[in-house]
């Protein structure tokens, strides 16, 4: 896993909050071309690399996305500190007291701050532990000497800046990863993996497949609007949800049945069984009840495709995240032997 985990450490280091990705899209694309791959990026800003299988006519889809949560500069206060909108999914809670970038659209500069709710001091405030976390009282603390809205402006931030959060990546010595956004740098990182694999071995996939880096997932919109028109198979890989009632852990490769979107198909999830067990690689089926992903928001938009989807175990998603490099093998594994195999019966 050393390269596997080498891509997942520089992809986590590179902020990229949905609608801000053209660093981490970059940082893929030279990747890519690095590994003598032609990568198309589409006018959304995904990269999207080609590569032609013994069987031209029906194509495969496979797609990780690299977008993340994140947020944006709602308002500035009298007090200088910022108000927030939030960019994907999550419960302000899983935010508070995370440190933070403020990426300065006016003048290109970073400006570090900290994720508070306004009403932090148990010393000061009664409600301090039990208030409501919401837009309203959520703000960022900023590491600059600002005690009123002109002073915040004159450092050039205004409405609309991006606001990362600091993804405190750590791999233990007993194998288990820590990061924000696992979900789904886990994924592109094995793809990027397989890719660099097939280039230096020489390997010929049965079928023509592309690989698709989505930067848009977070928000709802996903890989759909770049399908060839011949694919037939249409792969998402992205993070196994963990909690009460669910059989996914952090050291399988999770294979979804359903999530909000409806079951995936069962043709399609059945053939990653019978990979799974002819290959020995660990795995759980699941249900993601509160989720959607690349592949679930093709086939909203329409697309002619059997969609399937699995993933590493990820604990804790969209808060402080965690999986085990055990899963992450297995993961890779999985999208290995499907590659390698016969389009689904």
């Amino acid at each position: 896993m050393t390269q596997t985990l080498a891509y997942l450490q520089n992809l986590l280091a590179i902020p990229s909050p949905t609608g801000f990705t053209t660093e981490v899209m970059d940082y893929v694309q030279e990747t890519l071309e690095s590994l003598d791959y032609e990568v198309q990026r589409t006018p959304k800003g995904m990269a999207v690399v080609r590569v032609n299988g013994q069987d031209n006519e029906q194509h495969r889809i496979v797609t990780a996305h690299v977008d993340t949560l994140g947020a944006i500069v709602r308002g500035i206060k009298p007090d200088g500190r910022l108000k927030l909108d939030r960019i994907g999914g999550f419960p302000w809670n899983m935010i508070e007291g995370e440190n933070c970038t403020v990426h300065v659209a006016s003048t290109g500069e970073q400006i570090t701050g900290t994720i508070m709710i306004h009403q932090t001091s148990c010393h000061v405030y009664k409600d301090a532990g039990s208030a409501e976390r919401n837009q309203d009282n959520m703000e960022v603390r900023l590491d600059a000497k600002v005690t009123n809205e002109d002073e915040t402006r004159k450092l050039g931030i205004d409405v609309g800046d991006f606001i990362s959060f600091d993804p405190r990546t750590t791999v233990t010595e007993t194998g288990f990863v820590k990061s924000r956004f696992l979900d789904d740098k886990v994924s592109a990182a094995v793809l990027l993996n397989l890719l660099r694999q097939y280039k230096e071995e020489g390997t010929q996939l049965p079928q023509t497949t592309h690989f698709i880096f989505s930067c848009i997932e977070e928000t709802g919109l996903g890989a759909n609007s770049s399908l060839h028109e011949n694919a037939v198979e249409y792969l998402a890989i992205d993070m196994g949800a963990i909690g009460d009632d669910q059989q996914t852990d952090e050291y399988t490769v999770s294979i979804c049945t359903k999530d909000a979107s409806g079951p995936y198909n069962y043709e399609f999830r059945q053939h990653l069984v019978g990979l799974a067990k002819a290959h020995e690689i660990p795995y759980q089926l699941d249900i993601y009840p509160y989720y959607g992903s690349d592949a679930s928001a093709a086939m909203s938009a329409g697309a002619e495709v059997k969609h399937a989807l699995l993933g590493a175990g990820i604990e804790s998603s969209h808060s402080y995240e965690r999986t085990h490099l055990d899963s992450i093998v297995a993961t890779e594994q999985l999208v290995d032997a499907y590659l390698k195999s016969d389009l689904v019966k």
